[in-house]
């Protein structure tokens, strides 16, 4: 087993973290104190030529491939969660289109999105559906070329400042999940009101009203009924990458916990010095290092695995977004005081690292995948998988 990067993707690793430390770094805690968009900093990300690894090569990308996304996602969430969350929103709103959309779907909306001078993002979640999918109330209906939709969608990134959404709805009611359709919704076409929400870090974060809002009969994006495949589409690639956001966050954490430990004099010594600390370090190390095994497994499957790999992916987002808040967690300890001030980079990791718990699938619907996903599988197929 070769548990190392290929050169092209340590290549990768190196230019991500350069561009990071010269250009995002000097900038990040003005970019993670703020609820408003990161305008410099999303600025320098769209110059920055990363988001060539979103899109096919026949669009002027890099190519897909979750191994080098969850590389980008971990370098850039370790040094800014809000950077992390502008380079990532454009992969999760394009991929249904490169996925399913049409060749001129494709040809209007994907290119802009390299340099970023278009924006796009994902809405499938609403006020009454989270975790049940099938559960969302938002409706279209055809109407001549147009279709004509109402609802509500939540937990929006950036919804003030895209131009585009990857938007889902309902388009037969009565069929549950399988009435399900998906939309390209352009803000040039649309109009939509949008409203700001406030988590418990700070997150450009909203929510999109749609009253009778028409949307071109050409910006169906595949089939009716078909919205509920295209939407978990997205988890086979981006799954494995919250759990590498997160493993950045750890990452940084534990760096950030092991420097001040050294630092720091207590009783006549280092804290460093005392065993109860080193136990703590020790701990941080071994599950920083598990948890990264498991998402670029995950990422790999992905990549190089032609049957579903979504016991794996749920495997690495669960134990690593677990394991991160955990390391998060000891971290903050380690500083004591220090480390619940309000300008301390500690107390925002403690504060983000929250959330990839919950989004893209909570821990508990994880651990639902995994068990229905062994239950399909014999002992010894499951062996070869290891």
């Amino acid at each position: 087993m070769d548990f190392r990067f290929t050169p092209e993707q340590v290549k990768l690793r190196k230019a991500a973290r350069a561009f990071l430390q010269k250009e995002i770094a000097p900038i990040a805690d003005e970019m993670d104190a703020s609820y408003d968009f990161p305008e410099e900093g999303a600025s320098r990300i769209k110059k920055s030529g990363f988001w060539r690894y979103i899109l096919p090569e026949e669009y002027g990308g890099a190519g897909i491939s979750s191994v080098n996304l969850c590389i980008l996602r971990e370098e850039f969430a370790r040094v800014s969660t809000n950077a992390d969350e502008v380079f990532t929103m454009q992969g999760l709103g394009s991929y249904p289109i490169v996925l399913f959309g049409t060749e001129s779907q494709k040809a209007k909306y994907l290119p802009p999105l390299l340099d970023g001078s278009r924006m796009i993002n994902f809405c499938l979640s609403e006020p009454n559906a989270g975790s049940d999918v099938g559960g969302i109330e938002s409706t279209a209906h055809l109407e001549g070329d147009f279709y004509v939709l109402n609802g509500r969608k939540c937990w929006v990134a950036k919804p003030g400042y895209t131009d585009v959404s990857t938007l889902f709805a309902k388009t037969d009611p009565a069929a549950g999940h399988r009435g399900i359709s998906a939309f390209i919704l352009d803000r040039e076409q649309s109009h939509y009101q949008v409203n700001t929400d406030r988590l418990v870090f700070e997150c450009n974060i909203g929510e999109i009203v749609m009253k009778d809002m028409r949307v071109p009969k050409a910006n169906l994006l595949g089939e009716e009924g078909k919205g509920m495949r295209i939407g978990l589409s997205n988890l086979g690639i981006y799954r494995p990458t919250v759990g590498a956001a997160t493993l950045g966050m750890a990452g940084r954490a534990f760096s950030l916990g092991l420097d001040y430990a050294k630092r720091r004099q207590v009783f006549g010594q280092s804290l460093l010095d005392f065993q109860v600390t080193q136990f703590k370090l020790a701990e941080m190390k071994v599950q920083l290092d598990a948890a990264s095994l498991l998402v670029y497994r995950a990422a790999w499957l992905a990549d190089n695995v032609s049957e579903r790999t979504g016991l794996e992916g749920s495997a690495a987002k669960y134990f690593a977004t677990e394991a991160a808040q955990k390391i998060v967690d000891q971290s903050l300890q380690i500083h004591g005081g220090i480390g619940i001030h309000k300008k301390s980079r500690i107390e925002h990791l403690y504060r983000a690292v929250r959330a990839p718990r919950i989004y893209e699938g909570t821990s508990e619907i994880q651990l639902l995948v995994i068990g229905r996903e062994l239950t399909k599988l014999e002992t010894l197929e499951h062996e070869d998988r290891l």
